[in-house]
């Protein structure tokens, strides 16, 4: 959750409208040491107006435990 105005303010182009996009397919993410898990994707925050990646974030934290 976003507790800041500051953190709803593209660092790149001063947008305040953003997306969420999500990676994945071959790009997702896996374990370093379990190469046979299937892995999660990525979910991105994007500015509309720029394209510039605010965060990313796995979509299923649990793979990693």
């Amino acid at each position: 959750m976003e507790t800041g105005n500051h953190e709803n303010v593209c660092r790149n182009c001063g947008g305040t409208e953003f997306a969420e996009g999500k990676m994945d397919g071959y790009s997702v993410v896996r374990p370093v040491d379990k190469m046979m898990s299937m892995g999660s994707p990525l979910l991105l925050n994007i500015c509309k107006k720029c394209g510039e990646v605010r965060s990313m974030r796995v979509m299923k934290p649990e793979k990693f435990y």
